[in-house]
């Protein structure tokens, strides 16, 4: 743990980690590399992210990973020391918990409010951290709930992680897959307040999920992270594991540095007409109801009305009948740590969006209790 002056800050070093992994000879190549001229991936990296910022972000707080499930990997693998837990979102991305639990590091979640759009709980939050807590994940744009985080409700996340002596993971995978009116804004405009670990990747923006290319960025004007042996445990951790894969690790600047804006703004355009259409047919189904329509990511999270149907019990069973019936895949609800709901994509063909949609609200009147 690290103690700056009166502030304590519950995350530090993992012992179990700078024992196993202090003399891998990936250490001492990429310390060669570090005397190469270029800077090379890390350098195209951090150039991309300031593009956004009102600062800029060094080279040498930006670690290469082989996408954005790799930086999961490698950072809950630093954070999980004997007795710690976590804050995660609930709905969530379900490959924290997993990643999580598989690392016995215990699992604590607050909720997203659909009442509010999907706001963070902040008084459950703070009710549930304790001196063992390490960080909490916020994920902005949010997958799966479809909304973005307004620059004052972030401001209010970053100084309650701050009161509770906490990291905030900032998972950024989709922020620039934003169009609705409220703009993105970086959990890194507020590393001042509290220490940000930024993770992101080229899949969402650019589309190409397969190339496994991401990032993650220690975002520590304080130096919270590095004097507490956070960051270094992290590198460790990196060393012992794999690479982006060289040729994308070259392609990188130019990917980042010179596709086109029209390239973004055509799919951008698709997924606003798609997230528009989707909440409007939704509308049309009486036992499903979307709270907040999607302004950002590639989903959107919608509640079951149980007392409007006549054989099912459950989401699970909702979405195997659908299956089955209607030949269409939609996610139920519990996969994402928010039971009898479901989350919806809407990231397909608009022509194939409707038919789903139309099959949906067929299955869901033909479930549908008959009125007297």
């Amino acid at each position: 743990m690290a103690e700056t002056g009166a502030k304590r800050w519950n995350f530090g070093a993992n012992e179990a980690v700078e024992l196993s992994c202090s003399q891998n000879v990936r250490y001492f190549l990429n310390l060669l590399a570090d005397n190469l001229d270029g800077g090379g991936g890390g350098l195209a990296v951090a150039e991309y992210l300031s593009l956004d910022l009102s600062y800029e972000i060094c080279p040498n707080d930006v670690h290469l990973t082989a996408g954005c499930h790799h930086a999961i990997d490698v950072l809950i693998s630093t954070l999980a020391v004997p007795g710690a837990n976590i804050l995660l979102p609930r709905p969530t991305y379900p490959m924290y918990d997993s990643r999580a639990s598989f690392s016995k590091l215990e699992i604590r979640r607050y909720d997203l409010l659909p009442e509010n759009g999907w706001e963070v709980d902040l008084d459950a939050l703070e009710a549930l951290a304790d001196d063992k807590t390490v960080a909490l994940l916020l994920i902005n744009p949010c997958n799966p709930c479809g909304n973005v985080f307004s620059r004052q409700h972030l401001q209010k996340i970053a100084e309650t992680a701050s009161k509770l002596g906490v990291l905030v993971i900032a998972d950024e995978v989709y922020r620039n897959i934003t169009f609705g009116e409220k703009p993105f804004v970086s959990m890194a405009e507020f590393a001042e307040i509290v220490p940000v670990m930024m993770l992101g990747s080229i899949s969402k923006r650019w589309a190409v999920p397969g190339w496994r290319f991401g990032w993650m960025v220690t975002l520590d004007p304080h130096c919270f992270m590095k004097d507490s042996g956070l960051v270094h445990s992290l590198a460790n951790v990196l060393n012992m594991s794999t690479d982006p894969t060289t040729f994308i690790q070259g392609a990188i600047p130019d990917i980042l540095g010179k596709t086109k804006e029209d390239f973004f703004s055509s799919k951008l355009e698709v997924l606003r007409e798609c997230a528009e259409t989707c909440y409007e047919e939704i509308k049309k189904i009486p036992c499903i109801t979307c709270p907040y329509k999607p302004e950002g990511s590639m989903f959107t999270m919608v509640k079951l009305d149980f007392l409007l149907l006549e054989d099912i019990k459950d989401d699970l069973e909702f979405c195997c009948k659908l299956a089955r019936e209607e030949s269409l895949i939609i996610l139920p609800g519990r996969a994402v740590g928010l039971k009898n709901w479901l989350r919806i994509t809407f990231a397909v063909e608009l022509e194939l969006l409707r038919d789903g949609l139309s099959r949906l609200n067929n299955f869901a009147q033909r479930h549908s209790k008959k009125q007297p």
